[in-house]
């Protein structure tokens, strides 16, 4: 078994990642191929923040290839009556070959990590969201052919998807443009990080507040919710700051003619993204999420079932 977690697109090498978009490819085209790669695994799913695409892509990933999925709620474990992330990652480890887990802070994903001796997997925290991004690199690549060069645009709250794709899209050299108002870019480490994953893969990575300047001939444009889980006490504010950042007709018309949108899902159809958009002729958000899935057992085979990633 890998003793490697996930934590993060930074814990893959660029050809790491290549040969799971691989697997994810094979694990859509031939689902057959994936059964009984979990035989006799058991997965701990461990759900701190409300999740549909994530647990139910997971817990069909784990029983769809022969293994036991454990879906918990934060609230129904002793973390909610103080008992620490390390302890609960050293106990589970005594029952369970794997835990993914949906969390707040990075750190508390870190700790627990550290203390677990099974393998960790990141199912989104407020820093990233890695296995999101392999399905969005996943779906990208199955439209464009391949991933070298091509344009995505990432545009509204710098957040945790934003966070990912910029280091997943720049282990394949990818062009990632992130247009963001000043108060909300990325974290500057991140973006530290993937212009050192862009120069080793002869990608690119722009920071900018202006659409215009990240959309100009996307192959693809990206968005997410203004307003996170948590942070809907901000939501006036950010709905003020974030609104020209809105990927509509006008912004689409700046692109490549042939570009994709792209959403992580759920969507606030007329904030973020105008529904004629969402659900016109460039939407490929369909097959985003249904990616999840097919990601998710290419991740998990290569954690606990030595495949061919």
């Amino acid at each position: 078994m890998s003793e490697r977690d996930f934590l993060s697109l930074d814990d893959v090498s660029g050809g790491e990642l290549s040969a799971l978009l691989d697997d994810a490819d094979a694990a859509r085209s031939d689902p057959a191929s994936f059964a009984g790669r979990l035989d006799g695994r058991h997965v701990a799913l461990i759900f701190e923040k409300p999740s549909t695409r994530t647990r139910v892509s997971f817990e069909v990933a784990v029983t769809s290839m022969g293994g036991s999925a454990v879906v918990l709620r934060g609230d129904e474990l002793q973390l909610g009556r103080g008992e620490t992330i390390e302890d609960t990652g050293r106990v589970l480890s005594r029952y369970v070959d794997a835990i993914v887990i949906r969390t707040f802070g990075q750190d508390r994903l870190e700790r627990l990590a550290d203390a677990a001796d099974v393998p960790v997997v990141n199912a989104l925290s407020d820093a990233e969201h890695p296995c999101q991004g392999i399905a969005d690199l996943m779906t990208l690549r199955a439209v464009r052919g391949g991933l070298d060069g091509v344009s995505l645009a990432y545009l509204g709250d710098g957040n945790n998807v934003a966070h990912s794709l910029m280091l997943g899209a720049t282990k394949v050299g990818m062009d990632v443009r992130v247009a963001t108002p000043r108060d909300y870019r990325p974290d500057p480490e991140v973006v530290a990080r993937a212009h050192a994953n862009a120069s080793a893969s002869g990608g690119r990575v722009t920071v900018t507040d202006a659409v215009a300047e990240a959309a100009a001939g996307a192959h693809a444009l990206y968005t997410d919710v203004w307003t996170s889980m948590g942070q809907e006490q901000e939501s006036a504010p950010r709905r003020a700051a974030l609104e020209p950042y809105r990927i509509d007709a006008s912004v689409v018309a700046l692109a490549a003619d042939d570009v994709v949108v792209m959403h992580c899902l759920p969507a606030h159809r007329g904030e973020e993204i105008a529904a004629d958009v969402m659900d016109g002729p460039h939407s490929i958000v369909w097959d985003q999420a249904e990616n999840r899935l097919h990601a998710q057992k290419a991740l998990l085979a290569w954690l606990l079932a030595s495949g061919s990633a």
